[in-house]
């Protein structure tokens, strides 16, 4: 059973950082990344990181968030800085496996205070 858990969302003033962590189990996947949805929006794309360090990012953050992973142990992360009330949103997690076959998380809210 495929597992996406995600973790390391909260409250944070515009300016500030954080950090987002997803652990991944029960598949070896291609791809990892992160999606977002703000409230009356649209799901959009993050960013997402192949399993051989590829790297694409949505222009709205480019220069301010870093997707990183960690194969060995499943994991991708999103460093977050530079937080503007614009990034508030849930964020999803979500992982590709060699088929094509995507499994997303629960999502972890991310709110900036202005």
């Amino acid at each position: 059973q495929v597992q996406v858990v995600e973790s390391g969302g909260g409250l944070v003033q515009a300016g500030g950082s954080l950090r987002l962590s997803c652990v991944v189990s029960g598949i070896i996947n291609n791809v990892m990344g992160w999606d977002r949805q703000a409230p009356g929006k649209q799901r959009e794309f993050v960013a997402r990181i192949t399993r051989g360090g590829r790297i694409n990012y949505a222009d709205s953050v480019k220069g301010r968030f870093t997707v990183s992973r960690d194969n060995a142990e499943n994991t991708v992360y999103l460093q977050m800085m530079s937080l503007k009330p614009e990034d508030t949103a849930v964020y999803y997690c979500y992982c590709r496996d060699w088929q094509g076959n995507d499994y997303w998380g629960q999502g972890t809210q991310v709110t900036v205070s202005s």
